[in-house]
């Protein structure tokens, strides 16, 4: 395991060194940076004082060691916006990405594989046909148009719930169930796909045959089995959760961290922007290497790949 443990660790580390060499270069996609900072009035004079005060008139491997030595403790500089730390704005936001996308995880979970399991005992049942329809109008629907139609319904009509921000748990009750219900349909086919596959395998017959009751077959034979490849989508899942909800939280103006991406890129905020990159790209590869991580613990074969 050890060996496995140090080869993941040591790609999960270059992946993540060349995932920040792209972030700081996103800076310079659209040009000069320091002529987009001063502006479509700025002087040339002004473009030289900006460039010499972000320290952009170094080479660029210079700049890119400079900020990366900064980030690893923290410092992602100043908002050239609210010319406020960037890891103190960053940290007001992320606490409500982070609760929202957990949340949303943990529902579209708890959903989509009890679901897809009681789908995979009778294909072609009528709880299968129930999935089916399930994951096809998750997979139709945009998630902005749900989103609204909830607020409209439960918030407008009937008052229920509030139709936007976080003062209170209420108010993460319909974002949590338009981003659970996002990605509920692909972890619950994927579950169905793997259990109904794996349930045909002689050694769930042998089980069976011996005996063994079928809540264990399902649990301890059968799903231990099934997981693995749910282990690595839902790995990706979570991730799209904690990066892509700008959609869910510009519908129900919550200010978390998609918001705040999506307001610096019109700001052209840009330290702002290469944070936000970094750290959520930083999230995917965590998530992926310890779903690599718990499938060779749950599969040893896996360890020699």
């Amino acid at each position: 395991m050890l060996p496995f443990l140090t080869r993941r660790l040591i790609v999960a580390a270059l992946v993540a060194l060349a995932v920040s060499g792209i972030a700081f270069g996103l800076m310079f996609v659209a040009g000069d940076p320091a002529v987009v900072l001063a502006g479509q009035a700025g002087r040339a004079q002004d473009v030289e004082i900006i460039r010499q005060a972000y320290g952009l008139d170094r080479p660029f491997l210079v700049q890119f060691v400079s900020w990366l030595g900064r980030a690893l403790v923290g410092d992602f500089g100043t908002s050239i916006y609210f010319n406020l730390p960037v890891a103190s704005i960053i940290g007001e936001r992320l606490p409500v990405t982070l609760v929202l996308g957990s949340t949303a995880f943990l529902a579209a979970m708890l959903v989509a594989m009890p679901l897809g399991i009681l789908a995979s005992l009778k294909p072609g049942g009528w709880i299968d046909r129930f999935a089916l329809l399930v994951a096809v109008t998750g997979q139709a629907i945009p998630s902005f148009w749900l989103g609204l139609i909830l607020i409209v319904v439960f918030g407008v009509w009937w008052g229920m719930v509030p139709i936007s921000g976080t003062e209170s748990w209420q108010g993460f009750i319909l974002p949590v169930v338009v981003l659970s219900y996002y990605a509920m349909p692909a972890l619950m086919r994927l579950t169905r796909a793997g259990m109904i596959e794996v349930l045909g395998a002689d050694y769930i017959r042998t089980a069976r045959a011996k005996g063994a009751a079928q809540t264990r077959v399902l649990l301890v034979h059968a799903l231990r089995n099934a997981v693995l490849p749910l282990v690595s989508l839902a790995a990706v899942q979570f991730g799209l959760m904690l990066s892509g909800s700008i959609v869910i939280e510009s519908v129900f103006a919550i200010n978390g961290l998609g918001r705040l991406a999506w307001e610096s890129l019109l700001r052209s905020d840009l330290p702002v922007v290469q944070a936000i990159i970094l750290i959520l790209s930083l999230v995917y590869v965590t998530l992926t290497t310890a779903a690599d991580l718990i499938n060779a613990w749950l599969d040893p074969r896996l360890r020699s790949a």
